[in-house]
């Protein structure tokens, strides 16, 4: 472990990251569909280079200022998977203007809007909510999307794509057969609307699909014309829940100073809360609530997880650790715990705003 960490520090491997992003773009390309990334999980200049030396030319992002940032970097072709804030029409015209820019819709208001104050050609994509809940057009309101596509196809600067979803549903998964089964009834539901818009005269209709656990976990895209995954370029212990990694491919984790023990009641308290971890949590098989797990240390990066041990509370700056007798003697004040995260995007969006040992904005890693 880096002896340099003297605050919670993000410590990123860096040859995990890299294998985990080769492979999934050898997916993408067994399947012929576009690989466009989510960058949101890391939101690094840095990190985006490793996809760039790997091959990637277009890339997924969550907000107009992450899209100015990427664009920036010598990104030329972006989506922003947000439904579209119509406060920020003059940085999406910068950027419209700039790049090969996407956009989501997913009302006829926002459309108007667009139409009216749009400034240089812009690909629009239909959000489809195939059960997630979060936001999008329902699925079965198969009127409401014909609509609204028609409406695109004869718009002056907006450009009809295709459908696309975050099956977010996929997170609320038992089992790595449910999500794909839930995998499987997106795609019809969005290939059922395709055959809409092509009857319709609207021809051609992509769709685009963009979830880590499904993107994981299935080996077929067949019918779908882009993915999007994020997470996946560190995992983080939500995904080996759901089956969709193995600890060996988690490449993000927080380093937090050890700062008290109180051994009866069999806990850690490290340097390293909510304001750099989340307070995003995860249930255990067995009923346990934790916000985080601890590694093993090794020389260059971490090992395994060492069982009863994990994140059992978090407060703004404070971490619970419970730890098992073995470890709680052989622990001391001032070492330095390893720590994986419940959400990787969470933890690394926090940690790279708040670490001297990251440039910032947006993040250099302290990489292992």
């Amino acid at each position: 472990m880096e002896k340099s960490i003297c605050k919670p520090t993000l410590l990123l491997d860096e040859k995990k990251a890299r294998k985990n992003i080769r492979r999934m773009i050898a997916k993408a390309k067994k399947s012929s569909v576009r690989f466009r990334p989510h960058f949101k999980t890391h939101q690094s200049a840095i990190v985006g280079e490793w996809f760039r030396q790997a091959g990637t030319t277009a890339i997924t992002v969550s907000s107009v200022d992450m899209a100015l940032y990427f664009a920036q970097q010598g990104w030329e072709d972006i989506t922003i998977a947000f439904s579209v804030n119509l406060l920020q029409i003059d940085q999406i015209n910068v950027l419209a203007k700039q790049i090969s820019l996407h956009l989501l819709l997913e009302s006829e208001e926002s459309f108007k809007f667009l139409e009216e104050n749009l400034a240089a050609p812009t690909k629009a994509w239909i959000k489809i909510d195939t059960g997630a809940g979060r936001t999008g057009i329902p699925a079965q309101s198969s009127e409401e999307i014909l609509a609204l596509a028609k409406m695109l196809a004869q718009s002056r600067n907006l450009r009809l794509s295709g459908l696309l979803t975050h099956s977010g549903n996929t997170y609320q998964a038992t089992s790595p057969e449910q999500i794909r089964e839930i995998y499987i009834d997106t795609v019809h539901k969005l290939s059922a609307l395709r055959d809409l818009l092509n009857r319709a005269g609207l021809q051609p209709i992509e769709i685009s699909i963009g979830d880590t656990p499904a993107c994981s976990l299935v080996a077929d895209f067949s019918g779908v014309d882009e993915i999007r995954p994020g997470n996946f370029v560190f995992y983080d212990l939500t995904q080996l829940s759901l089956g969709s990694c193995s600890q060996a491919e988690i490449a993000a984790a927080a380093g937090c100073p050890v700062v008290a023990k109180h051994p009866e009641r069999e806990i850690i308290v490290i340097y390293g809360g909510a304001v750099h971890l989340s307070k995003q949590s995860l249930l255990q098989k067995d009923g346990t609530i934790i916000f985080g797990a601890v590694a093993a240390q090794k020389d260059r990066g971490w090992g395994s997880l060492i069982p009863e041990a994990y994140l059992t509370s978090v407060s703004q700056e404070h971490g619970i650790v419970h730890v098992p007798p073995a470890m709680l003697q052989e622990t001391r004040i001032g070492d330095i715990l390893t720590i994986l995260p419940v959400h990787s995007c969470l933890m690394v969006n926090l940690l790279r705003e708040r670490t001297d040992n990251i440039c910032s904005p947006p993040g250099l890693f302290k990489s292992l």
